[in-house]
């Protein structure tokens, strides 16, 4: 059974950065495509970023050239990097992994963009 533990998140002032960390356990992290998503308060869970299990990237319009996902399979981790954070960025920041049928999800870690 695929766990999911996502850290990382936090309060962050207009402009800054957070990385947010994803541990992955129960099964072969390497087989698996794994994501990003986000869910503000009131709002529907969106996409943010993605990455395949060979190590294609994919990002949301709304965070192309300041997000990067990364994934460190000696350490069963994926990454996002959050730079040049905006107040539309807060939300729960969720990570996924699907493998064919298989879809699991993370906890979830808040992420608060203020000044």
């Amino acid at each position: 059974q695929v766990q999911l533990v996502e850290s990382g998140g936090g309060l962050v002032q207009p402009g800054g950065s957070l990385r947010l960390s994803c541990l992955f356990s129960g099964s072969i992290f390497r087989l698996y495509a794994m994501g990003w998503y986000r869910q503000a308060p009131g709002k529907e869970r969106d996409w943010v970023a993605g990455i395949t299990s060979d190590g294609r990237t994919n990002y949301a319009d709304s965070v192309k050239g300041r997000f990067t996902i990364s994934r460190d399979t000696a350490k069963n981790t994926v990454y996002l990097q959050m730079n040049s954070l905006k107040p539309e960025d807060t939300a729960v920041y969720y990570c996924n992994a699907v493998l064919g049928a298989w879809n699991s999800w993370g906890q979830g870690t808040q992420v608060t963009v203020s000044s």
